[in-house]
């Protein structure tokens, strides 16, 4: 078809007739492919039989186990503690050439308190449950105009009198409401939000939300009546359908034609839409708009995309991600077929108790009075025309089997290893059997990597983009209180309940390897306590710090202390060293004082020899004995006497005495006696006069 022929067939549908087209295909597909499954997914989760949900045609129980409630449960807690446990759950970054940091901490502390105002901790919490449910979270970024009621006081009568009153304030909020899979359409061809041609939001409103937003200008001043009831778009399938007040409205966000959009705004009488289509210079086919229709006819609102950047105000993450898909997998997929196993084991179960412990009686019917009632209950008296033990007679269908309670606790560990869903109650008997602590852990390494798996998709797909539109919606319709810059934003989220479980129990172990006094025991005692859930957490690691600081006083004494220590240990080196100088020149002294002993020695033996002698002639023999004896024992202590020297230059031996440290040096004196002059020799020479 020629691009003119599309926009004269187009233009018969108009705008809204084209929108709705398009939004009943989709409905169409989501119908046909998602629906059953989806409204099963539900029913598992909320623990409400259906006829539909039946195992086998004679079943008769209806119980649900709760196994599949615990997994969705448990794998929203994880993710949502990792996202908010800690406060703050988002940063900002900032151009890095700018200097001026000031307007980060501002524009975060304004949006952290406009959200907490917002309530849009709750909405992120719906959105996961959903997503866990249903396989996708999805929800709209939702722009209003509220009136904030401050209390205020104002003098009156020239300041003798005070007024107590309200200050009304405008206030641009941006919130965030979910939306349930039923409720939202989109192209089955895209895999995004913003590469589908467009996306719809599809639900029932009240009455009065529309008829205000008409009055307040946001819609045309249309004639708006009563939407008929449609199960397919209900939240809920199971409750009785309310008839009246209700609006059905789609929302639409997407491409549009441009001569259609245009031609929706000429019918409008709203001259400013008039000139701002006139102005336009594009001539592309599709054009960004945002169209809100009611009850599948009425128009109500139809203009280009309002928003600054341009961006649709949806947002939506799978659970787990399905290539090639929008919807993703979710909890209750994954442990559908473990679950309907474990429904199917329970009520096999409890309707074979009801055979075998509810008491039964085969009877005789032709020996029953006319009339009787066959029934069995204490007390009761059964009438029969002839012996009871005859007629009457106990029927028992046997026993129920005890291995059907170890199947059970088999499935059930089936659903939590299809769902990597557990509580850490149950940490010791389900992970692993009963196995060692290193068992344990490993076995939840692999469940902590599930978890951190889906809270990066969460955190890429949905929260950081929901945080991004929001601020920029601020800029562009509140610039007083929110700076308008290219700010970057990334998620401050940690780790969940069992993953700081698991850390803090590593870093315990790891604590009792080291020392109190170790400069690295004091980090991990505030690594462990920034993992533990306390209420006081920020002050504990605040105290810590404090107390890791160096007192002023008691640094200024160590460096005293310290310099003292030095001064004392240069003291000792140069005492050392003076003694060290007083030992060689010592040894030098013994070493001269060695050389001239042999001189000495030689007029000792002299003297030695020809004292107390007669000259006579039988005295020659005596004193050539003599003066051999003295030659002997002059070399004996002339070699002793080098030896000694020898020893001395090396290390000078020390005594102590009063006057300082002294080398013991033997005297001449000593060194004649020793041979004997000048008193009794150890070889009997008389004692001799000088």
């Amino acid at each position: 078809m020629l691009l003119e022929d599309k926009e004269e067939f187009t233009l018969e549908q108009g705008l809204e007739g084209w929108v709705i087209d398009k939004c009943q295909s989709w409905r169409d597909h989501y119908e046909s492919n998602y629906s059953q499954k989806f409204d099963e997914y539900y029913r598992l989760w909320r623990g409400q039989w259906a006829a539909e949900d039946k195992t086998r045609e004679s079943e008769r129980s209806r119980i649900i186990s709760p196994a599949l409630q615990q997994a969705v449960e448990s794998s929203v807690a994880e993710l949502e503690e990792a996202t908010f446990g800690r406060g703050k759950w988002f940063d900002i970054e900032d151009d890095v050439a700018d200097n001026e940091k000031r307007d980060i901490a501002l524009l975060r502390e304004v949006l952290y308190k406009d959200f907490k105002k917002n309530k849009v901790r709750k909405s992120v919490a719906e959105c996961l449950i959903n997503a866990a449910v249903f396989g996708t979270g999805i929800a709209e970024v939702v722009l209003e105009e509220e009136k904030e009621f401050q209390p205020a006081t104002q003098p009156i009568m020239g300041g003798d009198l005070t007024a107590v009153g309200v200050n009304i304030v405008d206030k641009t909020c941006v919130k965030l409401r979910p939306v349930m899979p039923q409720n939202f359409l989109i192209d089955p061809l895209a895999t995004s939000i913003e590469e589908a041609l467009g996306c719809a939001v599809d639900e029932f409103v009240p009455m009065h939300s529309v008829e205000q937003l008409q009055e307040a200008g946001v819609y045309r001043d249309v004639y708006v009546g009563e939407a008929p009831s449609d199960f397919d778009i209900e939240p809920d399938k199971d409750l009785a359908v309310f008839e009246d007040d209700k609006v059905r409205l789609t929302k639409y966000y997407g491409l549009v034609p441009r001569h259609l959009l245009k031609a929706a705004q000429e019918e409008s009488e709203d001259e400013e839409v008039e000139e701002l289509v006139a102005d336009e210079e594009d001539t592309s086919y599709y054009v960004e708009a945002v169209v809100v229709i009611a009850n599948d006819g009425t128009l109500l609102k139809a203009e280009e995309n309002p928003y600054m950047m341009g961006d649709r105000p949806i947002v939506a993450f799978p659970w787990d991600v399905v290539p090639s898909r929008f919807w993703g997998r979710g909890v209750c997929e994954k442990g559908y077929n473990s679950q309907k196993a474990l429904d199917a084991e329970l009520r096999a179960r409890i309707d074979a108790l009801a055979l075998t412990i509810h008491p039964m009686m085969a009877i005789d019917a032709t020996r029953m009075p006319r009339g009787a009632r066959a029934e069995v209950r204490a007390g009761k008296t059964i009438l029969t025309n002839g012996n009871p033990a005859e007629v009457l007679q106990p029927l028992n269908f046997g026993n129920v089997s005890q291995v059907t309670f170890g199947q059970a606790a088999e499935l059930q560990k089936m659903v939590q290893t299809a769902t990597g869903a557990i509580d850490s109650a149950g940490i010791a008997g389900s992970i692993n059997g009963d196995q060692t602590a290193a068992g344990i852990s490993m076995s939840l390494g692999a469940i902590i990597k599930r978890h951190k798996r889906t809270l990066i998709n969460f955190q890429e797909s949905f929260l950081i983009p929901f945080v991004t539109k929001a601020a920029h919606r601020y800029m562009q319709f509140n610039p007083e209180r929110y700076p308008v810059a290219d700010y970057k934003f990334h998620t401050s989220s940690s780790l969940g309940i069992i993953a700081r479980e698991y850390e803090v129990t590593q870093l315990v172990q790891l604590l009792q390897t080291m020392q109190p006094d170790s400069p690295m025991y004091s980090q991990l005692i505030m690594s462990i306590v920034d993992n533990m859930n306390l209420g006081n957490r920020e002050e504990l690691i605040a105290a810590l710090q404090q107390a890791n600081q160096p007192n002023p006083e008691a640094q200024q004494m160590a460096m005293a202390a310290q310099q003292a220590q030095l001064e004392f240990q240069a003291s000792q080196s140069a005492a050392l060293q003076g003694q060290a100088l007083e030992s060689q020149a010592r040894a030098q002294k013994l070493a001269v004082e060695a050389e001239a002993v042999p001189e000495e020695l030689e007029i000792d033996r002299i003297k030695a020899v020809t004292t107390n002698l007669d000259l006579g002639d039988d005295d020659d023999k005596e004193f050539e004995k003599r003066l051999k004896i003295a030659d002997r024992l002059l070399k004996e202590r002339e070699v002793a006497v080098k030896e000694k020297g020898k020893a001395n230059d090396n290390t000078a031996p020390v005594q102590q005495g009063t006057g300082g440290n002294q080398p013991v040096v033997p005297t001449p004196e000593q060194t004649i006696g020793d041979i004997g002059i000048g008193g009794e020799s150890p070889q009997g020479f008389p004692q001799g006069e000088a």
